[in-house]
């Protein structure tokens, strides 16, 4: 029971993070717009992903309850790292950014 609603969960958390890759990707962005404001556009909100993910594995315990609490940060992470490459930051910044997304 727990693995069948740690696979919905994660299967769940995929097609979510698909859907806003494919939404981000038919996007066009503005050519002319520098890289150095599109840093700006979208600030993250420090640990509200954490927060997510942790309210998403509250229902597990034990090892079960890590793996997800993995899984979903490793998602988070991701997804931020997508977002941080449409933004077009580079180097340090997208370090920055992404660790702060994924808070």
């Amino acid at each position: 029971m727990k693995r069948l609603f740690v696979a919905l969960v994660s299967a769940g958390s995929l097609l979510v993070s698909i859907a806003a890759f494919a939404q981000s990707a038919s996007t066009p962005a503005p050519a002319a717009a520098p890289a150095q404001e599109n840093t700006s556009a979208a600030a993250p909100v420090p640990g509200a992903k954490r927060a997510a993910c942790q309210s998403a594995a509250k229902a597990l315990k034990g090892q079960d309850r890590h793996d997800q609490m993995q899984l979903c940060m490793a998602q988070a992470h991701l997804d931020c790292l997508k977002q941080a490459i449409d933004q077009k930051i580079v180097g340090p910044q997208r370090k920055d950014f992404v660790k702060s997304c994924a808070g």
